[in-house]
């Protein structure tokens, strides 16, 4: 199996050189193409934080501990230092105050003031509220999440192991449709859990290090919380593309050389799967190329 990075640049190479340009929602414009597949082996420690740049694979981590919490509310993002959630609600200030305040003193003000947070730091039922608090039509509440572990537990053949965030009726609220949309499970007659993500729409060069490292993190607490080891990570993309002010960014990453690929482990084993903190996670051997900058696409 080819390395994460080597994949990674391949699939790159493929969107420069075969991707359809096109006009997207943001207005930037994008080189796309449709339906790829990459496949990670997580069963001796391996796991994809790319090396051709930094990745800062604490953010990652941490946005996945977030959306385990059930939150929607960038607050508890910026208190741990996590700003990738930012853009949105600070747009949607900007548009509607016509203020023109800027992202750290938005930020400061959300951290600083409960009641500016509760107005304008939340995101709409967001991947965490699926996840953890779907609300059915007889306003029942479902815990995707608890209920896959359990079901791991009793009856880890099932074909029925996953969990999607896609509420069609609840959408139009939401800052962001979720793009990592859909996470099914398997475990194969070895005891190993796999996980295949579908993610329907995936910026290329700032979203999919992310996207794998946040997705690894989970496979590892999922498989510890239901007594397995870790698998496979087969990520299947719909919509994959690179945004037309990134190419340069793109083609400097590509010609890089990969280095060796880094491990994550988990320090500790905790109760629940509401009991890990980012302190549970070792990743050793990383020594990535340096970080490559580009703006996000809103």
């Amino acid at each position: 199996m080819a390395s994460p990075d080597q994949q990674y640049q391949d699939l790159c190479a493929r969107i420069l050189d075969r991707g359809d340009e096109r006009i997207d929602r943001t207005g930037v414009g994008t080189r796309s193409v449709f339906g790829e597949l990459v496949r990670f082996d997580l069963s001796q420690g391996q796991v994809p934080i790319l090396t051709t740049k930094r990745v800062y694979w604490k953010t990652a981590v941490r946005e996945m501990l977030w959306f385990l919490t059930g939150g929607t509310n960038i607050r508890d993002l910026l208190v741990n230092g996590v700003t990738i959630w930012s853009d949105w609600p600070l747009a949607h200030y900007r548009k509607t105050t016509g203020e023109t305040i800027t992202q750290a003193a938005f930020e400061a003000r959300i951290v600083a003031d409960a009641d500016f947070a509760a107005a304008w730091g939340e995101l709409g039922p967001v991947y965490g509220r699926q996840w953890r608090r779907w609300v059915d039509n007889a306003g029942r509440a479902h815990d995707q999440i608890a209920t896959l572990i359990d079901t791991l537990r009793s009856n880890p053949t099932s074909r029925r192991m996953l969990f999607h965030a896609w509420n069609v009726g609840e959408l139009d609220q939401m800052a962001l449709p979720p793009c990592h949309m859909v996470y099914q499970f398997h475990v194969d007659g070895r005891g190993r859990l796999n996980c295949l993500l579908y993610q329907r729409s995936c910026d290329l060069f700032l979203g999919a290090s992310f996207n794998w490292t946040g997705a690894s993190a989970l496979l590892l607490m999922i498989a510890q919380q239901a007594g397995l080891t870790p698998g496979e990570l087969v990520w299947v993309g719909g919509d994959v593309h690179i945004y037309l002010n990134h190419l340069d960014q793109v083609r400097e990453q590509i010609a890089r050389v990969p280095r060796p690929v880094p491990t994550m482990r988990l320090a500790r084993h905790p109760a629940s799967i509401d009991d890990y903190a980012i302190e549970d996670f070792v990743v050793e051997g990383y020594d990535p190329h340096p970080p490559i900058r580009g703006d996000v696409a809103v």
